[in-house]
């Protein structure tokens, strides 16, 4: 039994990626919902793969649903579609739009074909990541969620102006005092 390796790119930095590995005989909604958990994407929008060419020019529509648009030629749905039914050479390409309104895209490029499946793979299986990915709704640091951890521990909005309690103006004149009680015995 088949199974295809699939590169999704996001299409704004081809350094960010994840490699999907998926059954011959699996469906093209179980690819979209990969991919969205790759990219930890929610589920609630609409979404539609695009047969493409080397150019990535958008073909014919491997759609979530039908949705109310003009079509050129109707739609093939993602949950009827197998994903060999859709492979028609080595070098497959496809692009993935997700939320009409954010208009997310992805690159899609069959990289590898083995003809056996791996027996400690659950498919389809997110096999490799690379980048930080985009955040679907704004900004996502380098930490993510941790970040508030970080924070919270080490209390960082306390020293929110990057200056800490040292150094305050008692410590100073203190601290300026003593250095001149030193060079004056220094003298003697």
């Amino acid at each position: 039994m088949p199974a295809y390796r699939f590169r999704i790119y996001f299409e704004e930095d081809e350094s960010v990626y994840r490699d999907i590995a998926i059954r011959h005989d699996q469906t093209f909604i179980q690819l979209h919902e990969q991919i969205l958990k790759s990219y930890e994407f929610d589920s609630k929008h609409a979404a539609t793969f695009y047969r493409s060419n080397d150019h990535w020019h958008k073909g014919r529509e491997i759609s979530l649903e039908r949705y109310d648009k003009p079509y050129r030629a109707e739609p093939l749905l993602m949950s009827e579609t197998s994903i060999v039914s859709e492979i028609n050479n080595p070098n497959q390409k496809f692009i993935y739009t997700y939320d009409v309104n954010r208009n997310w895209t992805f690159l899609v490029e069959l990289i590898a074909i083995s003809k056996e499946v791996a027996s400690n793979l659950s498919y389809p299986a997110i096999v490799r990541k690379e980048g930080i990915g985009p955040s679907q709704y704004g900004t996502k640091s380098i930490l993510g969620d941790r970040f508030m951890d970080v924070e919270e521990k080490y209390d960082l909005a306390a020293a929110s102006e990057g200056f800490g309690e040292e150094g305050q103006e008692g410590e100073s004149k203190e601290a300026d005092e003593g250095s001149e009680e030193a060079s004056s015995e220094e003298e003697f």
